[in-house]
């Protein structure tokens, strides 16, 4: 199988391939391709978007033979040319950030490459640019937007007024918190406990001054960004796509973020009792009390302030926030029908995945700014975290803890795939809509 024939399918099918043949300087090609590959893995990007690019890349300038290896945090790259001496670069990406809106122009300026409108200097000065501007939204603003993220989910999932009010107070403080151990090198797992703790302690500390909340909808609330969520899609989707090095990474480190969450909250729970606080019952959550309208009102503010924290691009912050309304309304509808509770998901999330590979690409983004920050709605991670507090933090029986972390990795799985099906099923919908399958492109 020709590795171009990797590209079917993908945003940069059918690349323009100079036909001068392949550069004198090879190892310069290799390290642009390793420096847009690195940068997109900063950004968020999955595995294929990033094997797509570097295949699109090198062969739009000419080399042949090149072979590409990409596992959880290193990209390798080997180039095998007749009668010449291999080349073999590899790059390790050893940080990550919240940056959509850099992944985007990164996916930009490999449509331009393979479009054949720029150099490979050009391409290496656009990317530089890229890595050195400024995200779109500033601190203040991402700190103020986790708060209000928080205290919308609270009103989604059945909080009031106070419970979402306590909810922005703690999300901010999380946020705080985080940034402070960040600088000080805390690892993820020691800051993501100090950050269960500090929202369980902070929710029973306004139960016990008799405030009248519902502390399990506020820690809940609370924890909604902590959860590794898109993280375990983005394994599952490494392990459709064919990545299984990538996706176990993912699948170990998102398990150890549960495991921190749980080891925070229990933490708070054993304090709590030791200061003669009664426990919190966390898992008493129950629906929505608004009205639909105001419902939909607070997704849709939920969805806004998410693409914010993860710092989309400001063009696509309405796109995504009308695609996510969109996937709940056929959330709805789906469960109105009686489609099931693990289907249900599936259905919107397919839904999703189609509009979102449709909107990003005629905006010219790739589909997972989009569809990801749309279907935060779906993910279960209140019934994962409900399902492993009741195993660490002492139910009667066990087997509904195990049961309930069954029904939510099936979920989860439904999800994952769905917006993958999505994706694979608006392609042919997409053909015109990107700025690489023009009639002048060819092999």
């Amino acid at each position: 199988m020709s590795i171009v024939e990797r590209l079917a399918g993908s945003p940069y099918a059918n690349p323009l391939v100079r036909t001068a043949g392949p550069d004198a300087s090879a190892r310069k090609t290799l390290d642009l391709a390793l420096s847009l590959a690195e940068t997109m893995f900063r950004y968020g990007a999955g595995a294929l978007e990033v094997e797509t690019a570097i295949i699109a890349v090198t062969a739009a300038f000419g080399l042949e033979s090149i072979e590409v290896d990409i596992t959880n945090q290193s990209v390798l790259l080997n180039y095998s040319p007749k009668d010449q001496t291999p080349i073999t670069v590899m790059r390790v990406v050893r940080s990550w950030t919240n940056n959509y809106a850099g992944l985007g122009l990164v996916h930009q300026l490999v449509t331009d490459i393979i479009d054949g409108g720029i150099s490979r200097a050009e391409a290496s000065n656009r990317l530089n640019e890229i890595t050195h501007q400024p995200k779109p939204f500033p601190r203040w603003a991402v700190t103020v937007s986790t708060g209000v993220f928080a205290a919308a989910i609270v009103g989604f999932i059945g909080g009031g007024p106070l419970a979402s009010l306590v909810a922005f107070l703690s999300t901010v403080l999380v946020n705080l918190l985080q940034r402070l151990l960040g600088r000080w090198r805390v690892p993820d797992f020691f800051s993501t406990a100090a950050s269960g703790f500090l929202v369980t302690a902070i929710a029973m500390l306004f139960w016990s001054f008799e405030v009248p909340i519902s502390p399990g909808i506020v820690v809940a609330g609370g924890i909604l960004l902590l959860l590794p969520t898109g993280r375990l899609v983005s394994a599952v989707q490494d392990a459709i796509n064919g990545f299984p090095v990538t996706a176990s990474g993912r699948f170990l480190s998102a398990f150890l973020t549960f495991g921190a969450l749980v080891a925070g909250i229990a933490v708070a729970l054993v304090v709590g009792a030791l200061l003669g606080m009664p426990r919190l019952d966390v898992t008493n959550v129950t629906g929505s009390q608004y009205p639909f309208a105001v419902t939909m009102l607070l997704l849709v503010l939920a969805l806004g302030t998410i693409c914010v924290v993860e710092q989309s691009p400001v063009n696509l912050v309405l796109p995504t926030v009308l695609t996510g309304a969109a996937g709940f309304l056929v959330f709805q509808l789906a469960e109105t029908v009686g489609v099931g509770p693990r289907l249900t998901p599936a259905v919107a999330a397919i839904f999703i995945g189609m509009v979102a590979r449709m909107v990003a690409l005629r905006l010219g983004a790739p589909q997972l700014i989009v569809a990801v920050p749309a279907v935060l709605f779906l993910f279960p991670g209140l019934s994962i975290f409900r399902a492993m507090y009741g195993l660490s933090i002492g139910t009667d029986d066990v087997t509904i803890g195990a049961v309930g972390i069954f029904n939510a990795l099936t979920v989860i799985l439904a999800i994952a795939g769905g917006v993958v099906l999505g994706d694979n099923l608006a392609r042919p919908l997409t053909r015109n809509l990107s700025g690489n399958d023009r009639r002048n492109r060819r092999r």
